[in-house]
């Protein structure tokens, strides 16, 4: 593993080193696979994608004619996702997702890899603007990194833990295991839907 100087994940300093210096393990290089089935099974829609890296699922999204935006606080993860994702560049914007008011009102926010590259005291934080941004049946819907290693990111959470954090606002519809995961969360992700209340 690289020696790097920034070690606050809270920053966006702390991204750009890893960005620019090419170490992104979480980064898949490609559309999840259920990710592929939730989009041919709903119906297109306004939808969110924060901390969105090198932002492959933004252009599924797009070409399945969805109203997509993704979002990183991170230059460098920012400048990753406009060379990856071609003519939607203009679908990434740079923004702190607790600050980010959405162009048009959102049904789904899609979660890869946001939640567990946060600190765990900021996780109420994240659910309550979760919270905040969807309208009763709107959907939280993606993958949810479960482990307790005090370490990270990722920082892992306890499915009880995740129950406590969404259940005031959320309720689960759908949990699964991950069939295509890459080595860093191998194992120890679920692809989850959460529904509004």
């Amino acid at each position: 593993m690289p020696e790097f100087e920034s070690r606050d994940p809270k920053s966006p300093a702390f991204w750009d080193e890893r960005f620019e210096r090419g170490f992104t393990p979480w980064d898949k290089g490609g559309v999840p696979e259920q990710l592929l089935s939730f989009v041919v099974k709903s119906r297109p829609s306004v939808v969110l994608i924060p901390g969105c890296g090198a932002a492959y699922e933004l252009v599924h999204f797009c070409e399945a004619g969805w109203d997509a935006v993704a979002i990183d606080f991170s230059p460098a993860a920012v400048d990753r996702a406009k060379q990856t994702v071609g003519k939607w560049q203009d679908r990434v914007v740079e923004a702190d997702f607790f600050a980010y008011e959405p162009h048009a009102g959102l049904n789904v926010i899609y979660e890869r890899a946001f939640l567990c590259a946060l600190p765990r005291a900021m996780w109420p934080q994240v659910a309550q603007r979760w919270a905040r941004l969807l309208p009763p049946g709107g959907v939280l819907a993606g993958y949810f990194f479960f482990d307790d290693v005090p370490k990270g990111p990722p920082f892992g959470i306890k499915r009880e833990e995740l129950d406590r954090l969404l259940s005031e606002d959320f309720v689960c519809v759908e949990d699964a295991a991950v069939p295509d995961s890459i080595p860093v969360f191998a194992g120890k992700e679920r692809w989850m839907v959460w529904t509004r209340k």
